[in-house]
Formats: structure tokens, C-alpha cells, sequence
């Protein structure tokens, strides 16, 4: 069964950047969409970034666009987020979640913290 470990949270000052892994364990990630979420306290969950299997298509969420970037390394089953520009609203706990594209069987990871202060 697909197990995804998130890693590279912590703290960060404003305008600093992180950059945050989801590895894949049991399985391989090559069939599977993967997005990135985050969910801060008192807020829903909210969708942050996604990249297809191939990783030929992105998407972004508004909040982020310029200045976070998903990529994908199928060879390590590792997906990215690289978070520059970090904002005290970027505080989040973040997690990947991986939909396989034909069964659609959808995992999650634990998450990671991410604080933005100063």
C-alpha cells in the first residue's frame, strides 16, 4: 500500500523560502496526480498546488502563483514544493495527497509544519 512521508517543514522568516519533499514508500508515485495542501488553524483545507504523472501540467492556487513551484521526481518517488517568498499566512500544516489517475485511489501523508515568522 502507497505511503507518502512529508519532510522539509520548519521555521521560516518572512521572505524565506523552504522547500518541502512528499516521498512515496510501498509503492511508486509514476500513476498518480499529486497535490500539495495546506491547512492553517481555523481555515479549511485549501488546495495548493498539483502536478500530473508525467509532471507535464501544474496548477497553482492564486495565494501561491509566482512564487511556489511543484515538480516530481519519479525516479525517487519524491514530489516537490518549492516555497519562495514565504508570508506569515503561508503558517500551515502541508500535505500531499496522491489520486492514482485509473483507480482513483486516493493517500495521504501525515503532513509537515510550516511557520512563517519572524
Amino acid at each position: 500500500q502507497l505511503q507518502l512521508v512529508e519532510s522539509g517543514g520548519g521555521l521560516v522568516q518572512p521572505g524565506g523560502s523552504a522547500r518541502l519533499s512528499c516521498t512515496a514508500r510501498g509503492e511508486g508515485l509514476d500513476h498518480n496526480y499529486i497535490g500539495w495542501f495546506r491547512r492553517a488553524p481555523g481555515k479549511e483545507r485549501e488546495g495548493v498546488a498539483c502536478v500530473s504523472a508525467t509532471g507535464t501540467n501544474t496548477n497553482y492556487a492564486d495565494s501561491v502563483k509566482g512564487r511556489f513551484n511543484i515538480s516530481r521526481d519519479n525516479a525517487k518517488n519524491t514530489v516537490y514544493l518549492q516555497m519562495n517568498g514565504l508570508k506569515p499566512e503561508d503558517t500551515a500544516i502541508y500535505l500531499c495527497d496522491a489520486e492514482h489517475i485509473i483507480t482513483k485511489e486516493d493517500y495521504w501523508g501525515q503532513g509537515t509544519q510550516v511557520t512563517v515568522s519572524s
